[in-house]
């Protein structure tokens, strides 16, 4: 029977043209993914907007979005701005960096030792769920109005969700794929590194994601609650802002905390996708 090499061929292409994203360019793509996020801004400033016409709150409370679109300019302006963005996100990347690093030694002994698992599983997530403004006045009695007392409560809010992250990712590697890595003898560390890393670094990254959500939060927390003499961060300054009655620097700074968050949780996102296309999971 003859087999018609145009049409494989064609079903060849076409799989290609799938694999590398439907033959549309890297600018298309960019924009898919960007254009629903900007719908989204426009129709949360647009409901802004039609709020502060109602006349719901006076505009010094609530102001509208053109005068804190001003505010933000001005304030982007300054120095004292860019010194509070590299303050906060010095806390922030330092902070998750040491809760990363405890949590995902953490998971992995709790992960594979079961006396481990029975003595401190259920703490880990009973760490996770407390609220991290609880854990301030311990932190200021223990570090004083300290950097010290910021970063305790940032790693204590990241760490649980990082090490959750790991342990579930432990727990669903196939036992099939374990038991292939010790034919092939790899044991111990090689173990860890060329099978249960790969095969669990989705659950890691979530948990990561997650961590970071709970570190930033926490550090909100703790800049709008400790106060450190020349190490003013986003939370001090929204402080400062409230305590004036400046409604419109208010919400400027926290537009900029949210942007921040969306910058990382792209990151994360674009993580998450690399990984889906390399187990080929895509669509």
């Amino acid at each position: 029977m003859a087999v018609d090499t145009t049409s494989t061929l064609s079903g060849l292409d076409a799989l290609e043209l799938a694999a590398k994203g439907g033959g549309r360019s890297r600018g298309a793509r960019v924009w898919a993914a960007t254009w629903p996020k900007l719908l989204a801004l426009t129709i949360v400033v647009a409901a802004w907007q039609v709020v502060t016409w109602t006349g719901w709150r006076p505009e010094f409370v609530l102001p509208p979005p053109l005068p804190v679109a001003e505010e933000l300019a001005r304030a982007a302006g300054t120095p004292e701005f860019w010194l509070a963005v590299i303050t906060t996100m010095r806390r922030a990347v330092v902070g998750f960096a040491v809760a990363a690093g405890i949590g995902f030694v953490l998971g992995i002994a709790v992960a594979r030792s079961r006396v481990l698992r029975s003595a401190i599983g259920s703490l880990i997530t009973a760490l996770q769920t407390m609220p991290s403004i609880a854990w301030f006045p311990l932190a200021i009695l223990l570090y004083q109005l300290s950097e010290n007392a910021i970063m305790f409560v940032v790693v204590l809010g990241a760490a649980p969700s990082v090490a959750n992250g790991v342990i579930t990712g432990v727990d669903y590697v196939p036992p099939l794929l374990l038991q292939a890595g010790r034919n092939i003898g790899a044991r111990g560390v090689a173990l860890y590194r060329h099978v249960i890393a790969p095969a669990s670094l989705p659950s890691i990254v979530a948990g990561l994601k997650q961590g970071w959500a709970f570190s930033w939060r926490s550090l909100m927390a703790g800049e709008l609650l400790v106060i450190i003499p020349g190490a003013a961060g986003l939370g001090v300054q929204m402080q400062f802002a409230r305590d004036f009655n400046d409604s419109a620097g208010l919400m400027a700074y926290m537009i900029v905390i949210l942007v921040i968050g969306i910058v990382v949780d792209t990151v994360f996102g674009s993580a998450d996708r690399a990984i889906r296309r390399r187990w080929g999971v895509t669509d």
